[in-house]
């Protein structure tokens, strides 16, 4: 059994919260924001509800994105005086595509303590579950409400070869979709993740003109919150090094190995290293020389 939250004064807890399933609201959470001074929210009345659901009273300090540079300087005097606060956001991770960052960096430039209290994330809930490369990823938010934006936006992304992931909204989904289509190419891999934790929740991994058309055939399946998580671009073959290959081949007929791997790289822009290492390969060598 996992110890109390042990509440210290004047440090600043970021609180996950869930995006959905309120089983996700984790013990320590709820602890911790039982414990604090007051709690700093996106929406106070969403917050409400949910300490309400849980049992916790606490005074609520609304932090948006209309006022949050305003309310910096109250809440690290609040924390400096040894007052201990917490800061949500409507659901999930807060700071990620939500209200949060001005306090956080006020905090951190008065050097006082910022604690996370992880929790649910539907950026990282998704990418989970999609099936597309996780080990590199890059987080882009929304994409831009007008059509022109967002067909800029994705032509700026189209050479990106980490997995990108996008939030978006039910009204915009459909045309997202297309510009994605249009944009990034109708093989791209893409998995459109909806309603992740409630009780509609569905994701789907396709091309994004599967997906595209598989949204198109349900009018149903365009409601809720979306996730888009999308294969990055495919990397191009380095033209340098199969050139320094084309060229170590034709020069190991004369020259050893080492020799041969230098003057390919001297000319192509290839690496040595790896000119050197196929030329052992390809029976150019056996052993490297002086100037290898």
């Amino acid at each position: 059994m996992s110890a109390p939250a042990r509440i210290a004064a004047g440090h600043l807890y970021v609180v996950a919260t869930p995006i959905g399933n309120l089983d996700d609201f984790s013990p320590r959470a709820q602890e911790v924001l039982g414990g604090v001074a007051a709690i700093c929210a996106e929406d106070t009345r969403n917050t409400a509800n949910l300490l309400t659901h849980f049992g916790i009273k606490k005074p609520l300090i609304a932090v948006h994105e209309h006022n949050e540079d305003e309310v910096c300087a109250r809440l690290v005097a609040r924390l400096q005086a040894g007052d201990a606060l917490a800061l949500v956001s409507d659901a999930g991770t807060p700071l990620i595509s939500d209200p949060g960052f001005a306090v956080v960096r006020a905090a951190r430039n008065a050097n006082l303590p910022v604690l996370a209290v992880p929790g649910p994330c539907a950026a990282i809930a998704a990418l989970s579950v999609s099936g597309i490369a996780s080990d590199r990823f890059v987080f882009e938010g929304f994409l831009p409400a007008k059509a022109g934006a967002r067909r800029e936006r994705l032509a700026e992304l189209a050479t990106e070869t980490r997995t990108l992931i996008v939030y978006e909204s039910s009204h915009r989904i459909a045309e997202a979709l297309a510009d994605i289509v249009a944009v990034l190419g109708a093989e791209r891999p893409l998995c459109l993740a909806r309603e992740l934790t409630k009780l509609y929740e569905e994701s789907r991994r396709d091309s994004a003109a599967g997906i595209a058309a598989w949204l198109a055939a349900d009018a149903n399946r365009t409601r809720g919150e979306f996730v888009l998580v999308i294969g990055g671009a495919v990397e191009a073959p380095d033209r340098r090094q199969s050139e320094g290959e084309r060229v170590l081949k034709l020069l190991l007929g004369e020259l050893p190995a080492s020799r041969a791997a230098r003057l390919a790289a001297e000319i192509s822009g290839a690496r040595r290293k790896d000119l050197y290492a196929l030329a052992l390969q390809l029976g150019g060598g056996q052993t490297r020389d002086d100037d290898a």
